[in-house]
């Protein structure tokens, strides 16, 4: 499906001898190349392998943890540092990518994080207490630096080959995201269920290990001058900064609901492990299925862009308000409800999430930023940074208004940061619109005004 939407989507086409041949975007006869399939096969098996050893974590961790003698408060700090010190890599990578090499930094990162998965399955053998939460925080602070690399690699290299339908392809590849998510927690879960703490760390870790030599072979390499261009310019334009504090509100949901849904699933409704990761298949699956089309929608009609961004902001935020549900509604939480707004939340991150990128990239081209790998970088490492940002507030706030409060309440600040971001990107791309509308009245009244003074 993914290659097929790309197909539609391209400038160029392979022909039967198998050279290159430039088309117009209306054609029908649109290919890829095989440079193109070979770097989307790549960055679809990073996206898939290390969405799925992410994802295992929540069904089943948080409960081990409590076990091992840490807190709500510090299950989430742990969640939270991998998102810190991704933070940090996502931006000193993407501000060195072309110094680094962009495939090198992918295959790189992917053999670390393949590492760090593995050590963590033995974290179970470790003493109680402040041994295994120091061990905690250390191999899942280095997991995140890899993890990192490969992704704000990843972003970088597929928004350089395919420069012309940026949204499709993100939005193509988040199924592949979207998988690793869905097949993650489920498989992570049944397998702790049947054989125990480790097994799910080392299966999934070998298996991401694998993926080293794979994309080895097939990731082509980039060449890319430095630029002198840095994040702090991207931070001067105000579309930037809303469109930021938007992405930050989306993982710091992700974020929170990886940390503490879990325990509030298996405390109020009595669920197992398998069951809890059957049910954040609610979140994902919307996610996987509703990115491809919405990127589509937004690479052909970029207009749209920004009110996907507001509505989606709205979505998330009665998703989370009606998770627990807030307690002011005085609403008794049940299964089904936290099913059904699971998969509002979803969908409406899709709905966000997807225009984001597109959106600073075209502002930052339109700022003077040279178009290249260097630009890409700069952009990839800005979007990790600040959704790994969110990623360590979500679960270190929300894991102590839960512990102080109640996972009814953390919900609802989740989701009154979400409407607070669709509110400001709202009230901004109003007054763009009312300036671009009165700026055509001006251009066309000065020089009429200007030839008037000149014939007087």
């Amino acid at each position: 499906m993914t290659i097929w939407i790309l197909m539609k989507f391209n400038k160029q086409f392979i022909s039967v001898d198998g050279s290159t041949l430039e088309e117009s975007t209306s054609s029908p006869n649109q290919r890829m190349t095989r440079y193109q399939i070979l770097t989307l096969t790549s960055i679809a098996s990073v996206n898939f392998s290390s969405m799925i050893c992410y994802s295992i974590l929540g069904p089943f961790f948080p409960k081990e943890a409590v076990q091992k003698g840490a807190s709500q408060t510090v299950i989430g700090l742990i969640f939270g540092c991998y998102a810190l010190c991704n933070l940090m890599g996502s931006l000193v990578l993407g501000k060195y990518i072309v110094q680094i090499g962009a495939k090198f930094m992918l295959i790189s990162g992917l053999f670390v994080s393949s590492v760090c998965t593995i050590l963590f399955g033995l974290l179970d053998k470790v003493p109680d207490g402040a041994t295994f939460i120091i061990l905690c925080f250390i191999i899942r602070s280095v997991d995140a630096v890899g993890f990192s690399a490969a992704m704000t690699s990843s972003f970088a290299v597929s928004t350089k080959v395919f420069p012309n339908s940026i949204a499709t392809v993100l939005g193509s590849l988040e199924i592949f995201t979207g998988l690793g998510l869905i097949l993650g927690p489920p498989i992570g879960g049944w397998l702790y269920q049947s054989f125990g703490y480790e097994v799910p760390f080392m299966a999934l870790g070998c298996f991401l290990f694998l993926m080293v030599p794979f994309n080895m072979y097939i990731l082509p390499s980039f060449d890319a001058d430095p630029s002198k261009d840095s994040f702090f310019r991207l931070f001067t334009r105000l579309k930037i900064v809303l469109i930021c504090f938007a992405i930050f509100t989306l993982s710091s949901g992700l974020g929170f609901l990886d940390a503490a849904l879990s325990i509030y699933a298996i405390d109020t409704f009595n669920l197992s492990p398998g069951y809890v990761g059957l049910l954040l298949l609610g979140l994902s699956l919307p996610y996987c299925l509703a990115s491809p089309l919405l990127g589509i929608v937004s690479d052909r009609f970029p207009s749209t862009r920004p009110w996907f961004m507001v509505l989606g902001g709205l979505f998330t935020a009665t998703g989370f308000w009606f998770l627990g549900p807030v307690p002011i509604l005085q609403i008794k939480s049940q299964l089904w409800l936290v099913v059904f707004m699971l998969g509002i939340i979803g969908f409406s991150l899709s709905m966000t999430a997807i225009p984001t990128f597109p959106e600073i990239l075209d502002c930052a081209y339109e700022n003077g930023f040279e178009e290249g790998l260097s630009t890409l970088g700069l952009v990839s490492g800005l979007f990790g940074a600040v959704w790994s940002f969110g990623m360590f507030c979500g679960p270190t706030l929300g894991g102590f208004i839960t512990q102080q409060l109640s996972f009814e309440w953390a919900a609802s600040v989740q989701g009154g940061l979400a409407f607070l971001a669709a509110f400001f990107l709202g009230v901004y791309f109003l007054c763009q619109r009312t300036r671009q509308e009165r700026s055509p009245q001006i251009q066309t009244k000065r020089p009429s005004d200007e030839a008037t003074h000149l014939l007087t």
